[in-house]
C-alpha cells in the first residue's frame, strides 16, 4: 500500500519537460509509422475533419467510413449542408444513432455561415460558441484541422493518460477528469499538436486497450508508471454501466388509400426531430384498447385499434425496445398533432425521404409486409 500510495502522489505532480519529451517523441514516431490509413487523415479540409469527429462519436471507424464517405458526397461544403433541409440530413444520418450529432451538425453550420462566413473558427474557444462543440470536438477541430496546441480527452486518451501517469479515480470522477485535461494540455504542447492528439486516439485504439493491451508492442511503456507498477489491468478501473431500460412503443399504422400516416417528434429525448409511425409508450402487457386511447391523446383525434400487426425489436445502447405495431382507424384524419411537431400522409416510398431512425424505418416495412395497405 505505501509503494502505491508514494508512486500514486507522485503521479499527480505536473510532468516535467523530460518527461513530457520522452512520451511525445516516441509517440509522434510510432503514429508516423503505424497509423491507420483513414480517408479523414488524407484531407485538410475542417469541414470533412469537423464531421469525422462528430461520426466517431460513440461509433465504430468501420461502420463511419461509408457514412463519412456519402454524407460529404451529398453535402460537399458547410454552405452545402447549412441550405439542406433537415430532414435531408436526418435521412443521410440514419442508421449511425445518436441523432442529436446530426441535428448539430445541421445547425452549427447554419451559424458557421451566418456568424463565419461559411469558415469554420480556427480556435478551441471559438468553435466551443457552436452548437453540439464540446471540449473534446473543439479541441479535436482545432488541433488537427488548424494546429491549434488544444487538448482532448476521450475513452482512448483517458486510458492511455490514467496508464502512462497512474491517474486514479473511477470514470467521471471530477477530479480524475481534470487531472486528465490538465496531462492532455501540457502533451499537446509543442510541435505537430494535431498529430500528437490523433496519436494518443490511434495508441488506446490498437494498442493500448482496455482488454488484453499489446504492452510488448508500446512505443512509450518505458515511460509508462502503470507498467512499471504492474497496474495496466487495474487503470482505468471499469466504469459500472446500467442495465438498458425496457422501453415499449405503440405505433399507429394508420393507412389511407396508399398512405400511412407519420409524425414527426419533439426535438429533445429518443428519436428527437426524427418522423415516425405515430408512437407513444405503453407497459408491455398493455392491452390494445389502452394503446389505442394513448395514440388518441397524442393524436388528437379518436382511434380505434383494429389489430396488432406484429412487434418490431431493436437494441440501442441504453435501451431494449420494443415496438408494437396497431393497425388503426378513425372518423377524422389529423392534420395536427398536440404531441407532435407536425404530421403527413406519406406513401412508404415518399417516407424514405424523411429523417427516420433505423427502428423505425423497420417497423414500417413490417407494416408494409404485413400488407396494410393492400385491405
Amino acid at each position: 500500500m505505501r509503494k502505491r500510495a508514494s508512486s500514486a502522489l507522485a503521479s499527480q505532480a505536473a510532468p516535467d519537460t523530460g518527461r513530457l519529451a520522452s512520451i511525445r517523441g516516441p509517440l509522434l514516431a510510432w503514429y508516423d509509422r503505424e497509423r491507420r490509413d483513414l480517408p479523414w487523415r488524407r484531407t485538410k479540409d475542417p469541414y470533412a475533419i469537423w464531421l469525422s469527429e462528430v461520426m466517431l462519436q460513440q461509433t465504430q471507424v468501420a461502420t463511419v467510413i461509408p457514412y463519412w464517405e456519402r454524407f460529404l458526397a451529398r453535402f460537399p461544403t458547410v454552405e452545402a449542408l447549412a441550405r439542406a433541409p433537415l430532414d435531408d440530413v436526418l435521412s443521410a444520418w440514419r442508421g449511425l444513432g445518436y441523432y442529436s450529432r446530426a441535428r448539430n451538425l445541421h445547425r452549427a453550420a447554419q451559424e458557421v455561415v451566418a456568424r463565419f462566413g461559411g469558415r469554420l473558427p480556427s480556435t478551441a474557444e471559438a468553435l466551443l460558441t457552436l452548437p453540439g462543440f464540446g471540449r473534446y470536438t473543439s479541441g479535436a477541430v482545432a488541433s488537427i484541422a488548424f494546429g491549434e496546441e488544444a487538448p482532448l480527452v476521450d475513452g482512448n486518451v483517458a486510458r492511455v493518460l490514467s496508464r502512462l501517469f497512474e491517474v486514479e479515480g473511477v470514470p467521471g470522477d471530477r477530479a480524475r477528469e481534470a487531472r486528465l485535461w490538465e496531462l492532455a494540455g501540457a502533451l499537446v504542447r509543442g510541435e505537430r499538436p494535431g498529430d500528437l492528439n490523433q496519436a494518443l486516439m490511434e495508441h488506446g485504439a490498437t494498442v493500448c486497450r482496455p482488454e488484453s493491451p499489446l504492452c510488448l508492442l508500446c512505443p512509450v511503456r518505458t515511460a509508462c508508471l502503470a507498467f512499471q507498477h504492474g497496474r495496466v489491468d487495474e487503470l482505468p478501473p471499469a466504469k459500472v454501466r446500467a442495465a438498458p431500460k425496457l422501453l415499449t412503443l405503440a405505433l399507429a399504422v394508420w393507412p389511407h388509400e396508399d398512405t400511412l400516416l407519420f409524425a414527426r417528434r419533439a426535438e429533445k429525448g429518443l428519436f428527437g426531430g426524427l418522423w415516425e409511425l405515430p408512437a407513444v409508450e405503453v407497459e408491455p402487457d398493455a392491452p390494445e384498447a389502452t394503446a389505442a386511447t394513448r395514440l388518441s391523446e397524442a393524436l388528437g383525434v379518436p382511434v380505434t385499434a383494429k389489430a396488432e400487426l406484429g412487434t418490431v425489436q431493436r437494441q440501442l445502447t441504453h435501451r431494449t425496445l420494443t415496438l408494437r405495431l396497431l393497425r388503426v382507424t378513425g372518423r377524422q384524419r389529423p392534420s395536427r398533432a398536440p404531441a407532435f411537431h407536425e404530421v403527413r400522409w406519406c406513401t412508404p416510398a415518399q417516407a424514405e425521404g424523411l429523417g427516420m431512425s433505423t427502428a423505425m424505418q423497420r417497423a414500417l416495412e413490417a407494416a408494409v409486409k404485413a400488407g396494410v395497405l393492400d385491405r
